[in-house]
C-alpha cells in the first residue's frame, strides 16, 4: 500500500466519529446482548479463514460455504455476524454435523469497525484469508487485514447503483483498501466493482443463493395450527409490502375484490410495526378483514388476512393461488419472488427489482414471473391468475429448472477461498 497521510489522518477521524457513535450504540436495544463483544477482541478466537455474513441473507450463505468447503488440510474457519437473526441461523447450521472433517467452525458477533477495535480484531484472529459476502466493506477491517497481509475476497459481491455512486464519490480512501479478488454475481455488479477497485481482480460467478434453493418438495402448511389451510376459496397474497408502496397496495385488494370477489386476500407487511398502520388502512376498505393472531380456522367467505405473526409467510407461500411479490412498486430494490416460485405459486412483481437483477431476466422471459408497470395491471394479472389457474406442479418445475441450470456459484467460491488459502 503506498504510504500516505491520508489513511493515517483518515483512521484519527474516523476513530473520533466511532467514539461519538459508541454511546447511542449501546443504548440499542438491539445491541444491548452483544455490544460488549462489538467492542473487543476477547471473545474471537484465531483462525484460517474468517467469513462476515452480515444478517441473515449472509448467515446462509457462509454456511453453505463453509458445508461446501473440502480441504485437504485442517482448516480453522471463522464465521463472524452482525445481526441476532444472523446468528441464530449461523447458531442452527452449527449444529448439524456435515462439515468437512478437516473444517473446525466457530461462530462469533463481528466487531464495530472502531479502528482501534478492528485492529485488535485483526490481530487476535490472524486470518490467512478473509471472506466479506455480498457487499460488507469496513474500512478500518479491510486496512488492517491489508497490514496483516490477509488475502482479501469479496464473495457473491452485488452492488447498487446507488451504492456504486457513494463508493466512487469515496473512492480515494477504498483504492486504498481494496480486496484483492471480487467474484461479482452479474456483469452490471462487476462494472461497478471495477469502477471502485481498480487494482483488484474481479470475475462474474453465478449467484450461491441458487445453490441454497432446495428442489425438494415442501411442506407446505409447516407452522400453521391444523385447519388454517386450505382455504375453501383461492388464496391471494400480497407479500413484503413495504411503507412506501402501502397506498397501491390498498389499490390493488380494491381491484382484486371487485374483479374477482369469491377470494381470500393474505397481506404480509414487510416489517411488523406496519400492522397497525394497516388496521387503519384495511377499515376503510368495506371488506372484513381478519387479524391472523385470531384466526382458528379457515375463512369460510371472501375477505382480508392480516398476517400479523411472523415466520409464516413461507408456508403459505404453498397455498396461494397467486403471490405479488412487495417492494417492487416504489424503488425499493423488490423482494426474493425464488420462494413462492419454488412452491408452485404464478408471481407478480411491479417494475422495481434492483436487488433481484442477479436471477437474470430469463425469468420474465420464461413467463416464470409477471413484471408488469403499476399497481393496476399487477392486479389485473393476478385476478388472471385466479380466473385461469395453471397447473401447479408443472409451474414449480419450471423453477426448479430455472434454478438448476443457474447452480455452481458455491463450488466455484469455494474453488477460490481454497486458492487463496493455497497462496497464504
Amino acid at each position: 500500500m503506498t504510504k500516505t497521510a491520508f489513511i493515517p489522518n483518515f483512521m484519527a477521524f474516523y476513530n473520533i466519529v466511532w467514539t461519538a457513535a459508541l454511546p447511542f450504540l449501546q443504548k440499542s436495544p438491539r445491541l444491548a446482548d452483544s455490544f460488549d463483544q462489538r467492542i473487543c477482541e476477547a471473545h474471537l478466537v484465531p483462525a484460517d479463514l474468517w467469513i462476515q455474513a452480515a444478517s441473515a441473507g449472509e448467515a446462509f450463505l457462509a454456511a453453505t460455504l463453509v458445508r461446501h468447503l473440502s480441504p485437504a488440510k485442517p482448516v480453522r474457519v471463522l464465521v463472524t455476524t452482525t445481526t441476532a437473526q444472523g446468528m441464530q441461523i449461523l447458531k442452527a447450521e452449527q449444529k448439524k454435523p456435515i462439515f468437512h472433517p478437516n473444517v473446525s467452525l466457530s461462530l462469533a458477533w463481528f466487531p464495530f469497525d472502531k479502528p482501534a477495535v478492528a485492529k485488535a480484531a485483526v490481530k487476535a484472529v490472524h486470518p490467512k484469508v478473509m471472506v466479506l459476502l455480498e457487499t460488507e466493506l469496513w474500512p478500518a477491517l479491510l486496512h488492517f487485514l491489508k497490514q496483516n497481509r490477509t488475502q482479501i475476497l469479496v464473495v457473491n459481491g452485488r452492488m447498487s447503483h446507488g451504492s456504486g455512486r457513494r463508493y466512487r464519490w469515496t473512492r480515494i480512501l477504498w483504492s486504498r483498501v481494496s480486496p484483492h479478488e471480487v467474484l461479482a454475481i452479474s456483469a452490471r455488479d462487476a462494472a461497478r466493482y471495477k469502477q471502485v477497485f481498480h487494482r483488484a481482480k474481479i470475475s462474474v460467478m453465478p449467484n450461491i443463493k441458487f445453490d441454497i434453493y432446495s428442489p425438494e418438495p415442501h411442506e407446505t402448511g409447516a407452522g400453521f395450527p391444523a385447519g388454517i389451510f386450505p382455504c375453501p376459496l383461492p388464496l391471494s397474497i400480497l407479500a413484503s409490502i413495504r411503507r412506501q408502496e402501502e397506498n397501491q397496495a390498498l389499490r390493488m385488494i380494491h381491484h382484486m375484490l371487485d374483479k374477482f370477489p369469491e377470494q381470500v386476500v393474505a397481506v404480509f407487511p414487510r416489517h411488523m410495526h406496519r400492522i397497525t398502520s394497516w388496521k387503519h388502512l384495511l377499515a376503510k376498505t368495506g371488506h372484513p378483514f381478519y387479524l391472523r393472531s385470531q384466526m382458528a380456522c379457515p375463512l369460510s367467505r371472501p375477505g382480508i388476512i392480516l398476517w400479523d405473526r411472523f415466520g409464516e409467510m413461507h408456508a403459505a407461500f404453498g397455498h396461494a393461488a397467486a403471490v405479488f411479490m412487495g417492494g417492487s412498486l416504489a424503488p425499493l430494490g423488490g423482494q426474493n419472488f425464488m420462494e413462492p416460485l419454488l412452491q408452485g405459486a404464478p408471481v407478480v412483481t411491479g417494475p422495481f427489482w434492483d436487488d433481484f437483477f442477479w436471477v437474470g431476466t430469463a425469468v420474465f422471459d420464461t413467463g416464470l414471473v409477471a413484471k408488469k408497470p403499476d399497481w393496476q395491471t399487477a392486479a389485473d394479472t393476478m385476478v388472471r391468475h385466479l380466473e385461469h389457474p395453471g397447473d401447479r406442479n408443472k409451474q414449480r418445475q419450471k423453477a426448479i429448472d430455472y434454478v438448476t441450470a443457474r447452480a455452481g456459484g458455491t463450488d466455484l467460491a469455494c474453488r477460490a477461498i481454497l486458492n487463496a488459502l493455497s497462496k497464504a
